[in-house]
């Protein structure tokens, strides 16, 4: 599949989605001085290139009671059972994130949870799933850095 070749006015029709996915294609327009049809046409090209890949929300999770997060690194007993136990976490609402890792552990969750009772109970259904030898957890005290913009305006620097 070809490079997909990004201009300036990708970069910045990108920019604005990433501070606001809801934003109007109208609203982006006007600020770049282009048409309406011009963005709708960027962002479907950039969709077919799997450059966009849909679009998210971002919540206030403090404010919904979910503010303690963790990070819990899995051991397994074999290797041959990370789908297994994988499939097994993707069960539980509360892993938000899972990354097979090489190094110390199989498997890396992030997990969110409404207090630390909460989290040892998400952690310990964790560790009753069949093959997981045992974790390690770590406590997040804050989430100093969520920066997407940042990585992104490094790669379109290096295009």
């Amino acid at each position: 599949m070809p490079k997909f070749k990004l201009d300036e006015v990708d970069h910045q029709i990108l920019d604005m989605l990433i501070d606001n996915t809801r934003i109007p294609f109208t609203d982006i327009a006007k600020k770049l001085l282009i048409s309406a049809g011009t963005v709708h046409v960027r962002v479907k090209k950039m969709e077919e290139a799997g450059i966009i890949k849909g679009s998210s929300l971002t919540l206030d999770y403090k404010k919904l009671g979910y503010s303690f997060i963790a990070y819990v690194g899995i051991f397994l007993q074999n290797t041959s059972q990370t789908k297994f136990v994988l499939e097994r976490i993707e069960s539980i609402p509360y892993v938000t994130v899972a990354h097979i890792t090489t190094g110390k552990f199989n498997i890396f969750c992030k997990i969110r949870a409404k207090n630390t009772m909460h989290a040892k109970d998400i952690i310990f259904t964790i560790d009753d799933i069949e093959g997981v030898y045992r974790t390690e957890t770590m406590i997040s005290l804050e989430e100093s850095i969520n920066d997407k913009k940042r990585l992104m305006h490094t790669i379109f620097n290096e295009l």
